[in-house]
């Protein structure tokens, strides 16, 4: 209708014409078969001829035909003005007819688009009236778009959202020294964050209310209300989401600074809710948010994604911003798995967001979305640079008790161990990242059946810090002032290294042949070890020369003595040292034992040592040796009194 254009008969051929079609509507009105809907069409026609002549609205019957038909919209408005009620609670028919009001009047407003307003008093007058009944219809319609959007509203509980993965639960604090090696594992078998197979679409408002919400919008927009529209329809909608956030996920809206202040313990906490906050967010509510607005906008594109972008802004933002104060926070080693997660969350969703927010209205949250990635990107690389330092840093001035695994190689070891989860983000965010001599660390004479990945950026990070660690214990071994204490020390350590190695994913990317050269490293330690400890004490059972002439000239009941003496010093100090693998421990009692019972008795067999000088049997050193490295102390036992 609104395509009519005012015109001014003034040519006689115009005149007869509008005449014409003004009979001719006449006698189609009298037709008695027309449906309503014809008739009203028929006299809209009627009366934009009637505008086309300039004075009939003044003065014809046309006028108080419009007048008539406003007045039966007016009083229709006005009826739900005084009514506390809502429309859409009524019913269906007087839903039609209060949205037929508002046609009526609309397409009434619109006959008089091509009329001059300052030359046609009459219609001036009509005109302002019907805008005024638009007007209130408009705030009618606003009130109920809100109820609607608030009484039936829906949502989905969290805990019934299933995110599959094979991501380790990762423990995020000093428990990689302080947990047992087994707990550890049994951690990183527990599922937790990574990637969702298939589209979560839930309904956030219940699905039969869609079609009213949709022919408000309509009516406002086409009405040229989309502004008071997308007003109550943003606002109703960041309550829903805001409530969602903070009531059912429970989650709390906190300041880069309150972040920056938090304690470990509570951030780390606060950093597990945030990773699963943000797929619950996105993946699932504001997916389902964007295609309700796909329902109810569908037919306004701009408008469309406007209220999207505006619904999800202020959660999107505070999501963002805590994430922006966990990157510019401090880098300590602990916080790197804490990083990884929230870098691989953000990765695994950076595909939705930009589907999501593709259009310019979203291209702000986009960015900055994607600059966080890349920020937390940054911090975790120097993160896992700070391990490195860390290692090189430690100063422990007091040497460990008994010579067991001591505290900085479990923690790395486990460390290292949960980072090879993270491979593939580790080999991402490295790969800019060169390592000199990466071929030189794997020698190996078959080097074409190493494994690519023992070459890739992680593996040669690992490879380092492992150099870092044993580069330290050799350190810490110099605290110890009995050698073969020392040598305990070192075997213990590095035979950890490789058993945590040979037994995990870091197997793959170290290298048979590293493995290889770290299994000579502690079994010559061990070497080292019965060197230091046993050639002085059996040196007093050789006759071969390598003994000196003091000990050749003493007979055998004393030499028999001194070597018992001396065995029993190494006993009472060697049962409290500490070999913590039992394979390994019984390794070197076996290598110890055939030493030094097959010298004891050569030397009583060849020497013909009576029994009344001998303290203790073959049997009787050999059951003493099996106290060896038990970490604790015991008096000696199984002795004959000479």
């Amino acid at each position: 209708m609104a395509g009519y254009q005012s015109v001014n008969p003034n040519h006689e051929g115009d005149q007869h014409l509008i005449a014409a079609a003004h009979h001719i509507l006449k006698l189609l009105g009298a037709i008695r078969n027309l449906s309503d809907d014809t008739r009203k069409l028929l006299a809209d026609l009627d009366i934009h001829l009637s505008i086309m002549t300039g004075n009939t609205i003044n003065n014809g019957g046309e006028a108080i035909e419009v007048e008539k038909r406003l007045k039966c919209a007016e009083r229709m408005v006005l009826r739900w003005q005084a009514n506390q009620s809502m429309i859409w609670d009524t019913g269906p028919g007087e839903v039609s007819e209060f949205l037929g009001a508002i046609d009526e009047v609309q397409t009434l407003i619109d006959s008089f688009s091509g009329v001059s307003v300052n030359e046609n008093g009459r219609v001036r007058e009509l005109l302002y009236r019907a805008n005024n009944i638009v007007q209130m219809a408009m705030l009618r319609l606003q009130e109920e778009l809100i109820h609607i959007l608030v009484h039936h509203k829906l949502y989905f509980e969290p805990e019934y959202v299933s995110f599959h993965s094979c991501r380790a639960d990762v423990i995020y604090d000093e428990s990689f020294v302080s947990l047992e090696d087994e707990s550890v594992e049994a951690s990183q078998r527990v599922s937790n964050t990574g990637s969702v197979s298939g589209e979560y679409i839930v309904d956030l408002i219940h699905p039969q209310v869609v079609p009213d919400l949709k022919a408000i919008a309509n009516a406002m927009i086409a009405a040229n209300y989309d502004q008071e529209f997308c007003a109550a329809f943003i606002g109703a909608r960041q309550d829903a989401l805001n409530e969602y956030f903070f009531v059912i996920l429970e989650l709390e809206k906190f300041s880069i600074d309150d972040v920056l202040k938090m304690k470990w313990s509570t951030l780390s906490s606060e950093i597990k809710k945030w990773n699963w906050a943000m797929k619950i967010i996105i993946r699932v509510y504001l997916t389902s948010e964007k295609q309700l607005c796909n329902k109810i906008l569908g037919r306004f594109d701009t408008v469309c994604s406007l209220c999207f972008v505006e619904i999800a802004k202020a959660t999107f933002l505070c999501l963002l911003n805590f994430g922006e104060a966990v990157a510019m926070g401090s880098t300590q080693p602990e916080k790197l798995f804490c990083l990884l997660d929230m870098y691989e969350v953000l990765d695994d969703l950076l595909l939705e967001i930009d589907s999501l927010l593709f259009e310019e209205a979203g291209s702000y949250i986009r960015i900055e979305f994607h600059e966080l990635l890349r920020k937390l990107g940054h911090s975790a690389r120097q993160a896992f640079q700070e391990l490195q330092k860390a290692i090189a840093a430690d100063s422990s001035m007091k040497p460990l008790p008994r010579g067991g695994i001591h505290p900085l190689t479990r923690y790395v070891m486990n460390y290292i161990k949960t980072l090879t989860i993270y491979d593939d983000t580790l080999n991402l965010l490295f790969e800019d990242q060169n390592m000199e001599d990466t071929h030189s660390i794997v020698e190996s004479e078959t080097e074409q059946d190493i494994s690519p990945i023992t070459f890739c950026p992680l593996a040669c990070h690992l490879r380092s810090i492992t150099s870092a660690l044993e580069c330290s214990l050799v350190v810490k071994s110099r605290l110890y002032r009995e050698d073969s204490l020392r040598h305990i020390f070192l075997m213990n350590n590095i035979h950890y290294v490789v058993q945590k190695i040979k037994g995990s994913d870091l197997r793959i990317f170290f290298g048979d042949e590293w493995i290889r050269k770290h299994i000579g490293k502690f079994q010559q330690h061990a070497t080292s070890y019965q060197r230091a400890t046993w050639c002085s004490v059996l040196s007093f059972l050789r006759d071969d020369g390598h003994c000196s002439n003091s000990v050749l000239k003493t007979s055998y009941k004393e030499r028999c003595r001194e070597f018992t003496n001396a065995f029993e010093d190494v006993y009472k100090i060697q049962i409290q040292w500490c070999i913590t693998d039992p394979q390994l421990k019984e390794d070197l009692r076996i290598s110890t034992s055939l030493k030094v019972i097959h010298a004891y008795r050569t030397f009583i067999g060849r020497n013909r040592i009576s029994d009344k000088h001998i303290k203790y049997t073959v049997d009787d050193l050999e059951k003493l040796l099996l106290d060896f490295f038990e970490g604790t102390w015991r008096t000696l036992r199984n002795s004959r009194r000479r």
